[in-house]
């Protein structure tokens, strides 16, 4: 029954690559609307396969083969050390193959967090280059250490925090992982055309379809429970009977997030925003990746809240004093709100086993992994990436928009038009 409850939730998985790739593309210039969704396309297949090929023998899963080193009398668990080509999973009713099912999945997910960020100007062919070390090197570290018995997931049991660093649904693994990546693409790219005039003021472009947005929050919504879910069951050792909760707290945590976004922007502008609420909607599922299965439905809503309200300021932040142009919003989205999730979860979690203290400590330590090791690793790639295959189109392609530059035809050849062309140049 477990079995096929987890294929089931993993199989609903991809209405959140659906809902994230429509509101990567939404939030976008129309003219780059088709070559958004085709990068998707381009960019999911790429990572699966070399996931597949590469990505899942560093990855593996708890208990099988790894490589450790051994400091200061305590195993340092590193990298799994599996066959590659997958050749030690048997397709035999073992969880080993619902686990690299879900994670061909989540690496997906994954390595489309950027291209929102990179709307507009990312290059399709270095997209899918970039991709491809992120699924064959950066997140199968990352995931080694958190879901497969890696050194993370064991500073409980070595140095008495809690339960060692935590992460049922992957806000860590998945979002923070993507997020970072659409930070180092943002340094590398720039910032559009007409977004930052000389004075480094920012001009609003907004995005061309906020409904399809909207809708892909829905779709979202659907898939992030399948996620946290077979996660949960797969990586936490969750049951059955734990999904209703979970589904509970997916979506108090959402709608949180939303309303205090709703709230938030509101009271600041008069109106609500609707490109900011579909972020905090997506905020407060990503935060509340993390402890889905651990808190309660009141800390659900607390984690969701502060997500929400603080998207807004995240957004603005990002832009008008760091002068990072994210079109899609992910950096803060999904780096900012996730990191956030990895806190609340060390705060709010309500298993017996887990001492706060120390679990708080855990999570700061995870979180200073992402940040100290897995940001230079990715940016170190992708900079690597930059040095062979330019990331960002040409000034043509800028001005022409991606759909014609690189797919030869818009998205849209009925209207013919391009609101930035008013925008300082």
């Amino acid at each position: 029954m477990s079995f096929v409850l987890c294929l089931i939730l993993i199989l609903l998985v991809p209405l959140a690559i659906a809902g994230l790739a429509l509101i990567n593309q939404g939030l976008g210039r129309s003219r780059s609307a088709a070559h958004t969704m085709v990068a998707t396309l381009c960019v999911l297949s790429v990572a699966s396969i070399v996931f597949l090929l590469i990505g899942f023998s560093f990855t593996g899963v708890a208990g099988g083969p790894a490589h450790a080193l051994t400091l200061a009398r305590f195993p340092w668990n590193w990298a799994a050390a599996e066959p590659l080509f997958a050749r030690g999973v048997r397709f035999d009713g073992t969880p080993v193959a619902l686990v690299l099912c879900f994670q061909l999945f989540a690496v997906g997910l994954t390595a489309i967090i950027p291209l929102g960020t990179g709307s507009d100007r990312w290059r399709l062919a270095p997209a899918c280059v970039s991709s491809a070390l992120l699924a064959a090197i950066t997140f199968p570290l990352f995931a080694h250490w958190v879901w497969s018995g890696g050194w993370l997931s064991t500073i409980g049991i070595n140095f008495g925090l809690g339960s060692g660093f935590v992460d049922a649904g992957g806000s860590g693994v998945i979002q923070v992982i993507g997020g970072l990546s659409a930070l180092s693409l943002a340094w590398i790219l720039g910032p559009r055309r007409g977004k930052f005039s000389e004075d480094r003021t920012a001009a609003a472009i907004p995005g061309h379809n906020i409904v399809l947005v909207l809708f892909g929050c829905l779709l979202a919504l659907a898939g992030w429970i399948a996620l946290n879910s077979a996660a949960a069951m797969l990586f936490t050792g969750a049951s059955i009977i734990a999904v209703p909760k979970i589904l509970i707290n997916t979506l108090l945590g959402a709608s949180a997030a939303c309303l205090g976004t709703v709230l938030t922007t509101r009271l600041r502008w008069g109106k609500p925003d609707a490109s900011l609420i579909a972020n905090g909607w997506v905020a407060g599922l990503v935060a509340g990746s993390a402890g889905c299965v651990f808190v309660s439905p009141a800390a659900a809503i607390v984690t969701g809240f502060v997500a929400g309200v603080g998207i807004m300021y995240l957004v603005e932040f990002i832009e008008l004093k760091l002068h990072i142009d994210d079109p899609g919003g992910a950096i803060s989205v999904h780096a900012g709100a996730g990191l956030w999730g990895l806190l609340a979860a060390g705060i709010f979690a309500t298993i017996p086993a887990l001492t706060h203290g120390g679990q708080f400590l855990a999570q700061l330590v995870g979180i200073a992994a992402l940040l100290g090791f897995m940001l230079p690793l990715i940016h170190g790639l992708n900079l690597l990436v930059d040095r062979f295959m330019k990331q960002r189109v040409d000034a043509d392609g800028d001005r022409q928009g991606m759909d014609v530059r690189e797919l030869g035809a818009g998205a849209y050849p009925e209207f013919v038009v391009h609101g930035d062309e008013f925008l300082p140049r």
